[in-house]
């Protein structure tokens, strides 16, 4: 059975807020820490993200959230892809895969020119990842997490 046919991406609900907290602190507390714009951010889901434009989406797979992704409003043309978790126990299934592709089907969708993200360099799975989908490296500039040390973007067509 091919999990990707049966992962289904849904919309931020407050009723599943607290998944996003829970997913991004589960990898965050493994490879560095929780700083306090994650803190904010995650806690206040909707205050954050959706309130400021920016969007939210969650992996759905039998029942369980494993994986979320945020879109965050820039600009009318600029979102960060953020937030990006995927449950340690369902890495290695293709959700992180299928939440990029609903991603910038979104970002097509909401004429969104241009997706830019924040990651550090040991996290070579997702590095490889976002070079598959044409993420590719820009200066890193003014960045907000001490933690990223690369930032990439795509254009999108």
């Amino acid at each position: 059975m091919n999990i990707q046919n049966t992962v289904e991406i849904i919309p931020f609900s407050e009723d599943l807020k607290e998944h996003i907290k829970t997913l991004n602190f589960e990898w965050l507390q493994k490879y560095f820490r929780v700083e306090d714009q994650d803190e904010l951010t995650l806690s206040n889901p909707q205050e954050e993200i959706i309130d400021k434009g920016g969007m939210i989406f969650f992996a759905k797979y039998n029942d369980e959230i494993l994986g979320t992704v945020s879109l965050m409003k820039v600009d009318d043309k600029t979102f960060e892809l953020s937030k990006m978790a995927v449950s340690a126990k369902a890495q290695g299934l293709g959700i992180g895969n299928k939440l990029l592709v609903h991603s910038i089907v979104v970002a097509k969708e909401n004429n969104i020119k241009k997706l830019h993200l924040y990651s550090n360099r040991i996290l070579l799975p997702a590095i490889h990842l976002y070079e598959k989908f044409g993420f590719v490296e820009v200066p890193l500039g003014n960045v907000n997490y001490e933690r990223a040390d690369i930032k990439m973007e795509k254009m999108i067509p």
